[in-house]
């Protein structure tokens, strides 16, 4: 095996595999230090990194363009580093079980170059005991080398939040766990070159994999909480924010709030967690139920603005709603398992005509994973209903009103705001309907 001075002196270098929201941050903080191959398997995206741009927007234009990073899809180009990160989504089906794909796909890619003395660390979102008992068979069968003897293998869960500023790579505690002390340490050396928050050693793969899921496991719960006392107030009249503000003046009062729960992240890690748990005989109770009741939520949003609709004595088959935002969060142009699409199909259920705004989306993602097409912000006009959904930093320059503009009727006008953009005193003394969740 290699030592870290093979890696710090240049004479080795360091893979990362998948170029997204994780590997593409982690590959420029590297490439300051280390010698640094970014491969993916989309010739696009290699395409405009080389152009220095990252349509992910997470790494600024200027650092991108100044990163000494060798860009590859040629999957030979692998055999040259002896480090090796795999960084590749892990998402679920529709049946909410472990999409195992990218990431087996990604081990057999990287098995088939994998040279003798090299290591190879995952940092992708999995159930525990998925590297060792799913990654490194398939590395092994690949590369026809045997893993402790020819190759080592490492775990460190990515930390990302895409669209934080603040909590970048570098700020954020790296958790590192190798199939030896040797790798463990070396992995420590690698990562402690770059994150400034420091390193947490890790007793084992499995431990360091359990962290990761269930960091966003204790968040989904805390959130499925929130929404059910959404769910639970607005049936008693009460504006849950006023709620928990109040609630908040408590100093150890947990500050989560109601909300859609999506992303590639809280709304599919404890699904890997509970696949595991059932698999080896227990059928997880708590996690699951906080599950149903985030999954739930964009149904009972679209339901609600059909009440107020009706209210308003609006006939629903000659209804237009607007909805602002349809990424995932706030600030970001990711799509992936974005939750606001539940609500489009429950409105378009109803025969009301949905019309979707968001500036940062990719209009030909849209159509391709959801047969959706994206509007410009001008063809929200003569609208019944608006659906703040997303909290980009666009819509909060809009005031109270900009948003009659949109209006057919202003009289008449529901604004639906998931996020709590603005509050009831907004429209103290107006005919407006104002809900937020």
């Amino acid at each position: 095996m290699f030592n870290f001075e093979d890696l710090k002196k240049k004479k080795e270098k360091i893979a990362v595999v998948g170029l997204g929201y994780v590997g593409l941050p982690l590959a420029v903080h590297l490439s300051h230090h280390f010698d640094v191959i970014g491969f993916d398997i989309k010739p696009n995206r290699i395409k405009e990194l080389e152009q220095g741009i990252d349509s992910t927007r997470e790494v600024e234009e200027e650092k991108l363009k100044i990163s000494q990073i060798y860009y590859t899809s040629d999957p030979k180009e692998l055999q040259k580093a002896k480090l090796i990160i795999v960084a590749v989504p892990t998402p679920i089906d529709k049946y909410h079980r472990p999409d195992l794909n990218p990431i087996l796909s990604a081990s057999r890619t990287v098995g088939q170059q994998l040279s003798k003395g090299s290591i190879v660390v995952y940092e992708s979102t999995v159930y525990p005991g998925l590297t060792e008992e799913k990654c490194i068979p398939q590395l092994e069968s690949s590369s026809g080398l045997i893993c402790g003897q020819d190759f080592w293998v490492g775990y460190s869960p990515e930390r990302i939040n895409p669209g934080d500023k603040e909590h970048t790579l570098e700020t954020i505690v790296k958790v590192v766990a190798g199939q030896t002390p040797e790798v463990t340490d070396l992995l420590a050396k690698v990562y402690g070159t770059i994150v400034k928050a420091g390193i947490h050693k890790a007793s084992s793969i499995k431990v360091a994999e359990a962290a990761k899921v269930i960091e966003n496991t204790q968040r989904d719960l805390n959130i499925a909480l929130m929404n059910e006392l959404a769910l639970i107030f607005d049936k008693m009249g009460i504006d849950t924010l006023e709620v928990l503000q109040a609630a908040g003046t408590k100093w150890n009062f947990l500050p989560f709030r109601p909300g859609l729960v999506g992303g590639h992240c809280i709304g599919v890690d404890p699904y890997y967690l509970t696949f595991k748990a059932e698999a080896i005989g227990y059928h997880p109770q708590v996690i699951l139920a906080g599950r149903r009741i985030n999954d739930s939520m964009g149904k009972f949003i679209a339901e609600k603005t059909v009440k107020l609709l009706v209210q308003q004595q609006c006939l629903l088959g000659q209804v237009k709603v607007g909805i602002l935002g349809f990424t995932f969060k706030e600030n970001v142009p990711d799509l992936r398992n974005t939750r606001v699409i539940d609500i489009v199909e429950e409105l378009k259920d109803f025969c009301i005509h949905v019309l979707v705004h968001d500036p940062l989306a990719s209009p030909e993602e849209a159509k391709q994973e959801y047969n959706l097409e994206l509007c410009s912000i001008d063809k929200l006009k003569d609208l019944d209903a608006i659906i703040l959904a997303v909290c980009h930093e666009e819509y909060k320059r809009l005031s109270a009103q900009d948003l009659l503009k949109f209006f057919k009727n202003p009289n008449k006008a529901i604004i639906i705001d998931i996020k709590g953009m603005f509050s009831p005193i907004d429209f103290k003394n107006t005919s407006i309907v104002y809900w937020r969740l």
